[in-house]
């Protein structure tokens, strides 16, 4: 009998080389510049390859990438590496809790719960720092419950912390002022741009009881953005079928949920957006948004 020959890893969706070409070009644009030095348009490439990793992360968590364990496995961990935190997290902090909730009074990161509910500058700068405050809680009581009753996943994520601050710790050793350059300064943008993006997905947006039948607790972005990052613009789409692959959301938000959702949660576009809202807002009440919360409810718990 011939040796069976062993199966290569499958991609789910052909798509996907797209994720696997900005996996592959984060690190490549890294050690060239380790190597050769700095240069501005490598270095703002990166920075925007830093948010395809957080879009990445967030799709893989949802419907792994390959028809093969090991290979998601490999993947988790590629993905810690170049994101610079555990990909882990993404199951306690918002499969569990924000895509079960979306936006209402349990999601522990909603934007109304810090300060009021509101959608400006300062409020989309703070609030990384304010949701990790408040979702680093979730990662220990999961990590806790995996430790008492499935030991074997425990270690799989303490693997991952091992691998992120183990690169951290070797290339600080290696060269601080390089790993801080070109490593840890873009993974810390990419990750605050992660957790930003809740801001910019759900400030202003609905968190009251009526929000899931009025698909008023999320904003959509069109536009560039959904080419270049996965279809991240989406997301009335995406809560609605998280296990769709993204590269099925065009579809399902211009045929079943554009038309559904209020016209003042349809963006053209996100940079426009953030300079209308961040920058302009600042000075001309026209260009801010309005609330879409019930007046009088409460804001925090």
């Amino acid at each position: 009998m011939r040796p069976e020959r062993a199966r290569l890893p499958r991609l789910r969706n052909r798509r996907d080389w797209q994720s696997l070409a900005y996996l592959a070009a984060l690190p490549a644009l890294a050690a060239w510049q380790w190597v050769h030095g700095f240069w501005w348009p490598l270095y703002g490439l990166m920075l925007f390859l830093t948010l395809g990793i957080g879009v990445i992360h967030h799709n893989h968590t949802h419907l792994r990438m390959w028809r093969g364990r090991a290979a998601n496995r490999l993947t988790d961990y590629a993905i810690t590496l170049l994101q610079g935190h555990p990909t882990f997290v993404f199951f306690p902090a918002h499969v569990a809790n924000h895509h079960r909730y979306k936006h209402g009074p349990r999601d522990a990161a909603r934007t109304y719960r810090f300060g009021g509910d509101t959608n400006h500058l300062w409020g989309y700068l703070i609030h990384p720092a304010q949701a990790v405050w408040v979702l680093y809680p979730l990662f220990f009581a999961w990590l806790g419950r995996l430790r008492r009753h499935w030991p074997g996943a425990w270690r799989y994520c303490m693997g991952q912390y091992a691998a992120w601050l183990g690169l951290w710790g070797g290339l600080l050793a290696l060269d601080p002022a390089k790993a801080l350059l070109f490593v840890i300064v873009p993974q810390l943008h990419g990750l605050h741009w992660l957790l930003a993006t809740n801001y910019l997905q759900h400030a202003h947006a609905d968190g009251g009881p009526q929000r899931v039948a009025r698909l008023s607790y999320a904003r959509n972005f069109e536009g560039l953005v959904n080419p270049l990052l996965f279809n991240i613009g989406l997301h009335t789409a995406h809560h609605e079928n998280p296990r769709a692959h993204w590269s099925e959301l065009t579809a399902l938000h211009n045929n079943h949920y554009c038309a559904r959702v209020d016209p003042s949660l349809n963006e053209p576009g996100l940079v426009p957006y953030m300079f209308r809202v961040f920058v302009l807002g600042t000075v001309l009440p026209r260009c801010r948004t309005r609330s879409r919360m019930t007046p009088g409810r409460p804001s925090h718990s």
